[in-house]
C-alpha cells in the first residue's frame, strides 16, 4: 500500500488568474519507488501558526485589531485557519511535483488578510495538513484504493514578499473594503451631494472633516 511523503519546496504567484492565488510547490513521493500511483485526490487544510514567529513593535501595533493589546497576546494569539483546498495528482511512479493552488482575498473583513497586511517583513509559518484518497496498482496490476490519513502534514515558511507581490500584481496600489449596504448608500449619498468624482476623494474629504472637528473640540 502506498505511503506518501509530501513536502513544500516553494511558493509562487499564479499569474493571470481570475482572482489572486498562490501556488505551493508540493513534492510528493512514495515509499515504494516502483509502485504505480494512478491518481491522488488530495485535500489540504492550511493553518497559519502565528505563535511561531516574533513580531516587531510596528507589527504589534498593526495587529491590534486582530489580537488586541500586545500585553494580552499570551491569551489571544491563536493559529488561524487560512484555507481548505484540494488538488488532483495525475499518475506517477516514485515521486512527482505538483502545484497546490491557494486562492487569496484582499477583503479586510477576513482575519488572514488582516494578519498578512499587519506584517512588515520576514516569513509566515504555515502548516499544511493532508487527507484524501490514493488510487494505485497492486502487484497483480489490479486497481486499489487507500486513504491518506490526517497525520500527513508538513510545515513551510512562506516569505511575506510572495504574498505582497501577489497583491501588488492583482491590486496595484489598492485595497478592498467590504461594507454593509446601508453604510455604502450613506457614503454614496455623501459623495453625490458634494459632487466628489472619486471614492478616494470622498474618503479624504470625510477624514478632513473629522480632523477639523477634532481641532475645534
Amino acid at each position: 500500500m502506498p505511503d506518501l511523503t509530501i513536502a513544500v519546496s516553494g511558493a509562487d504567484v499564479v499569474p493571470f488568474a481570475a482572482a489572486p492565488a498562490l501556488a505551493f510547490k508540493l513534492r510528493v513521493s512514495n515509499s515504494d519507488p516502483d509502485e504505480t500511483i494512478h491518481t491522488v485526490v488530495l485535500r489540504c487544510q492550511i493553518r497559519i501558526e502565528v505563535t511561531r514567529r516574533r513580531y516587531t513593535a510596528p507589527e504589534q501595533e498593526r495587529l491590534r485589531d486582530l489580537f488586541g493589546e500586545p500585553e494580552r497576546w499570551g491569551q489571544t494569539l491563536r493559529d488561524l485557519l487560512w484555507m481548505n483546498t484540494s488538488a488532483v495528482i495525475p499518475q506517477f511512479t516514485g515521486a512527482t511535483t505538483v502545484d497546490l493552488q491557494v486562492p487569496c482575498t484582499f477583503d479586510f473583513s477576513v482575519a488572514t488578510t488582516k494578519y498578512f497586511n499587519g506584517l512588515t517583513d520576514g516569513e509566515i509559518p504555515v502548516c499544511l495538513m493532508f487527507s484524501g484518497t490514493v488510487f494505485y496498482a497492486d502487484p497483480a496490476g489490479a486497481l486499489r484504493v487507500a486513504p491518506i490519513s490526517w497525520d500527513k502534514e508538513t510545515k513551510f515558511r512562506l516569505p511575506l514578499k510572495v504574498w505582497q507581490d501577489m497583491m501588488d500584481a492583482y491590486y496595484p496600489n489598492s485595497a478592498w473594503l467590504c461594507l454593509r449596504r446601508d453604510v455604502f448608500e450613506d457614503l454614496l449619498r455623501f459623495k453625490m451631494e458634494r459632487g466628489i468624482p472619486t471614492w478616494e476623494q470622498a474618503f479624504e474629504t470625510m477624514l478632513g472633516l473629522v480632523k477639523d472637528e477634532a481641532v475645534r473640540a
